[in-house]
């Protein structure tokens, strides 16, 4: 049987590295310097965005005068890595995807919401670099997801059509940016729960434990 996907493409935070937690951890406190009481409820709202997006969202509610957007964004990364330098870990199940797919010659990208910055902070101090063909981050696009840019150029790196390309995300905001690319989107949401938005993905996972080959035919 011919598979029907020629390359995977994973999301980073909250499917390679359980960093969720980290980012709310992060925004708290950030927000807590410039005097707001800022809450987990409130950073799930803008899960899966640019933090650039996310920070300017805030802004438009809150209307603070200082600091500047740039000097909250980079406070905000600036403790993100100190964290996931101190905490960071992968998620079970990424690896041995990333070993099984890298045994079958399957190209694999990352695309992620996070700055390069961060981004490099990941791969790095999870030693996970050398698994992949491609790393895009969203900060290099004009709009962060849901717009399928970041998937796209990914797959225009791969040379591979979007329609061949299987998405991996744990977000609404990336998995609407897939659905929007055209690529085949596989959700796997933050371990214990099951948001209803779920549905509109192609298949749900558990966890990436449950990641096969079949799922790329």
């Amino acid at each position: 049987m011919k598979r029907n996907i020629e390359a995977v493409i994973f999301d980073m935070d909250g499917l390679i590295i359980d960093s969720e937690p980290l980012w709310r951890k992060a925004e708290i406190q950030a927000f807590k310097d410039i005097g707001f009481q800022f809450t987990e409820e409130m950073c799930i709202q803008t899960m899966g965005m640019r933090i650039d997006e996310v920070v300017h969202y805030w802004w438009k509610k809150l209307k603070w005068e200082k600091p500047s957007e740039k000097n909250v964004i980079d406070s905000i990364q600036s403790k993100m890595i100190d964290l996931i330098q101190k905490d960071g870990a992968l998620l079970p199940g990424v690896l041995d995807a990333l070993k099984l797919l890298k045994e079958k010659k399957i190209p694999i990208a990352l695309a992620s919401s996070s700055a390069m910055i961060l981004i490099k902070a990941v791969v790095e101090s999870l030693d996970i670099k050398d698994y992949f063909n491609v790393i895009h981050s969203a900060e290099k696009e004009p709009a962060g997801k849901p717009d399928p840019a970041v998937f796209l150029t990914a797959a225009r790196m791969l040379e591979i059509e979007p329609k061949k390309c299987l998405v991996l995300e744990d977000s609404k905001a990336g998995m609407e940016a897939g659905l929007n690319a055209n690529m085949k989107t596989i959700v796997i949401p933050e371990f214990g729960t099951s948001p209803n938005w779920v549905m509109k993905a192609n298949k749900k996972l558990n966890s990436m434990k449950e990641f096969n080959i079949e799922l790329l035919y």
